[in-house]
């Protein structure tokens, strides 16, 4: 018989990632595909993105719904809540042999944390990691305490989640999941972007993606914008913020600052496709979210990492790290603008998705069961 295997996804960030496993999963004989979609995917105000799912080919087995009106911190307190008692529902009506789970968001604590009541095994993608500028590295380490198998983008990550207790034999380090569409996907011309987004073709690109710091500095978005006005030569597409709490904020004063600049846009969401080819033709990404860090890179596009939210995640040289104050912004930009290093590959060559089905088909049961591995 095989075995139900349940995919979670709470965001359009984590579903552009988890895709090409997801559709290694569903062609499978020997498992039988599962998917829940909530959170930021049943908004409007996030673009409604699970519509994208279904275009893709995917069934949803459970929608949950799970967003607050507010992005507070018992806004997202009682998200978490909600995520909790609705993944609970699902799972008991489902009941899957195994759940994969991508990353931290606080989403994923409530899918884990019910995973684990229900004695549901769980898969972890992308533990080990740091990022001390949000409370998601908490979560992050303590979804690994609750998953079984742990699936990480470098050797630095697998000997951390083995540094928590895990045992070798549960740990496998396949690369970073988004890097498979990253260099296997065939991306959008330079035209075609434009011509898509309706952008000016005498100026290059930069893309912006500011998240909260909720572990830190929440208003560093007015220092970005006051520096990117600097920067009305080119075209500037914003991306909206996650939903964690100050998130909202962040995009209502996106939104507000538009007609400082000639040509400016704030998206809902860009789709992998769309994403990673106007990344691809960008003259730099900047901002604070991971895509900077680890798909960018691939593309060959600089990035200026914003602030302190991805503290401690590692980093190829392309990297351009700058306070969230005005001046060290702007210097950033320029020096992204100017970027004629090398671009490296330290996350692995597109092969995760792979790697991870022959770990889970080579494991014979999946169980909860694991003890403390001491170093």
């Amino acid at each position: 018989m095989a075995r139900k295997i349940c995919v979670v996804t709470s965001s359009r960030a984590e579903y552009g990632l988890l895709k090409p496993l997801m559709d290694k999963i569903k062609q499978s004989v020997e498992f039988d595909f599962q998917l829940i979609v909530s959170g930021m995917h049943l908004s409007i105000e996030f673009g409604h993105t699970y519509k994208q799912i279904e275009q893709d080919g995917f069934t949803i087995d459970e929608k949950v719904e799970t967003l607050m009106s507010s992005d507070s911190a018992i806004g997202v307190l009682n998200s978490l809540a909600l995520t909790t008692m609705g993944l609970a529902n699902a799972f008991q009506r489902l009941r899957p042999d195994l759940v994969v789970i991508l990353g931290d968001r606080y989403e994923m604590l409530g899918v884990a944390q019910s995973a684990l009541i229900m004695q549901i095994p769980i898969a972890h993608i992308h533990g080990g990691e740091c990022t001390f500028g949000s409370y998601d590295d908490s979560i992050r380490h303590s979804i690994t305490k609750m998953a079984t198998w742990h699936f990480t983008s470098s050797e630095a990550h697998r000997n951390r989640v083995i540094q928590l207790g895990e045992s070798p034999s549960r740990v496998w380090n396949v690369g970073a999941l988004g890097i498979e569409h990253t260099v296997n996907l065939q991306l959008l011309s330079k035209s075609k972007v434009y011509d898509l987004l309706k952008l000016n073709e005498e100026k290059e690109v930069l893309v912006v993606t500011y998240h909260p710091e909720t572990n830190g500095d929440s208003e560093g978005i007015y220092e970005l914008i006051d520096a990117l006005t600097k920067f009305n030569n080119y075209n500037i597409i914003f991306t909206k913020s996650n939903a964690d709490n100050g998130g909202r904020h962040i995009n209502t004063v996106i939104e507000k600052s538009l007609t400082q600049f000639e040509n400016a846009q704030l998206v809902d969401s860009l789709g992998q496709l769309r994403y990673l080819s106007l990344v691809q033709h960008s003259t730099a990404v900047i901002g604070n979210s991971s895509s900077g860090l680890i798909e960018a890179p691939y593309l060959q596009t600089p990035t200026v990492n914003i602030g302190n939210r991805q503290k401690g995640r590692e980093r190829p040289a392309s990297i351009i790290d700058c306070t969230s104050d005005l001046n060290s912004i702007e210097t950033a930009i320029h020096q992204a603008i100017q970027f004629d290093g090398n671009y490296e590959r330290i996350f692995g060559e597109g092969k995760a998705d792979a790697l991870i089905m022959d770990y889970l088909l080579s494991i014979p049961h999946y169980s909860i069961k694991k003890e403390f591995y001491d170093l």
